[in-house]
């Protein structure tokens, strides 16, 4: 998909950006969150403002922005365009970039879930890749929603030549990493993402792709 983007000819580079949301209430509690829409803590508002604060270090502009339908992602997304001094541009919000659902591990304490179910099951549920928890969804159902959205929505904005961010979740944008980075479903396990951590893809004018952490 990112490829796709690349194949069009451009004038000068441009970037995707991919930042999961600053620390919620829940990940401060260690709870499953899934769709549950709770906010952030003080610790993921001082998260949203240091991402902006990098992403202005780098001396990046966005023309286009995307984020979840869940709070503790556009209430991210908001704290980081306005560091940016770009509080006024539209956001387009989409269920399809929401978090999985983590269905009958929601509201449950994650080392309570490892006791209850033991704690090679519950790694199983949270870190495989078509293997979901009891009513929620696996990594794999949750591409299925990221994955096309990405390409109808966000692939012809960078085909034309757009910065674009998008500020979600730990699994959606783990899923949509999958893609853009070719990993197998063994090779994302070990894939990561920090809060409120920009992680930026730059697409040249020649075509080819380097991505950078902006780790704090």
């Amino acid at each position: 998909m990112l490829q796709k983007a690349c194949e069009v000819p451009r004038k000068s580079e441009n970037v995707l950006v991919l930042v999961r949301h600053g620390q919620s209430e829940w990940n401060r509690l260690n709870m499953f969150t899934g769709w549950k829409d709770v906010g952030l803590s003080e610790e993921g508002v001082s998260e949203a403002h240091r991402a902006g604060q990098r992403l202005k270090e780098e001396g990046l502009h966005f023309d286009s922005a995307f984020a979840s339908t869940l709070r503790r992602a556009h209430h991210t997304l908001d704290i980081i365009l306005g560091e940016l001094g770009q509080g006024k541009l539209p956001t387009v919000k989409a269920a399809a970039l929401n978090e999985r659902d983590y269905g009958q591990l929601v509201g449950i304490d994650k080392e309570e879930a490892r006791k209850r179910f033991g704690a090679e099951q519950v790694q199983i549920w949270q870190r495989s890749y078509d293997i979901a928890p009891p009513g929620g969804e696996s990594l794999k159902d949750t591409a299925a929603r990221v994955c096309p959205f990405f390409e109808r929505w966000i692939v012809p904005e960078l085909q034309d030549g757009k910065n674009v961010i998008v500020v979600a979740h730990g699994n959606s944008l783990r899923s949509l990493i999958m893609e853009l980075d070719h990993l197998t479903p063994e090779e994302v396990k070990d894939c990561s993402l920090a809060t409120a951590t920009p992680v930026i893809y730059r697409l040249t004018v020649d075509g080819s792709v380097k991505k950078t952490d902006l780790a704090a």
